[in-house]
């Protein structure tokens, strides 16, 4: 059974007058969590689109490269979209409830947060109520303020380009600290790692976009260093020149 049809039936089992966010108490075991985090990104990404007033073609898109929605099953995933968007219960009470559903698992929060993060800025646009939904959210789940600025620095358009920032380094870091910052997220980045730790799939295909992030601010940092240390030689050359 596909998640899509899973949902489908938990979609139905519902009661006459049952919020969506009560499923989530309901799935707090390993094979229920794929479903879960399906739910949850549906339900937090119509919230955020209620939140902005819009949904844009450029941000279903985002979703459908997260989730691989079989066509016999997009009505299901729909109707949680539906159902979360004319829930009158807020947003936080959702965020609350799937971060009891982790746990005290970030991993699969942070990436659930990220898959957000990836349909608000699909539309080349990060509008003041978006960031300001994304930030409680982040808030609510417990997340490390890395966590906020690594995104931030990767998905809002306009963003000043900080790689120090994508690998969690304070400004100015060394290239070997760079270095082990990479080698360290690569580690954490693995797909084998993420299924370990609790990571559904869709949470694991943002992995490739993480770790193409991860690889381009080492190479800028490298670039950045490189490129400090050849001025530091040409000013050394220089100064020796003037001496004779």
């Amino acid at each position: 059974m596909s998640i899509w049809s899973r949902i489908g039936e938990l979609i139905a089992a519902l009661r006459q007058g049952e919020s969506l966010a009560s499923v989530f108490d309901r799935l707090r075991t390993p094979p229920e969590r794929s479903a879960g985090f399906a739910i949850a990104v549906i339900a937090l990404g119509a919230k955020m689109a209620k939140a902005d007033g819009r949904v844009t073609r450029d941000e279903v898109a985002a979703f459908r490269e997260v989730f691989r929605i079989p066509p016999r099953d997009e009505a299901a995933a729909a109707r949680v979209f539906d159902l979360a968007r004319g829930d009158v219960a807020g947003f936080e009470g959702y965020a609350r409830r799937i971060a009891r559903m982790f746990r005290d698992r970030k991993e699969p929060l942070a990436h659930l947060l990220e898959g957000l993060f990836h349909i608000a800025a699909a539309d080349g646009r990060f509008d003041p109520a978006e960031e300001g939904f994304l930030r409680r959210v982040w808030e609510i789940f417990g997340l490390d303020e890395r966590v906020w600025r690594a995104l931030i620095a990767r998905y809002v358009p306009g963003a000043p380009p900080n790689p120090w920032e994508v690998l969690g380094l304070s400004p100015g870091a060394s290239l070997e600290e760079a270095r082990r910052a990479r080698a360290r997220l690569v580690r954490e980045t693995h797909p084998d790692r993420l299924l370990a730790r609790g990571v559904p799939e869709e949470g694991i295909r943002l992995a490739n976009a993480r770790m193409a992030a991860i690889n381009e601010a080492y190479e800028a940092i490298r670039r950045h260093h490189e490129a400090a240390a050849a001025a530091g030689r040409a000013g050394a050359g220089q100064g020796a020149a003037a001496g004779d």
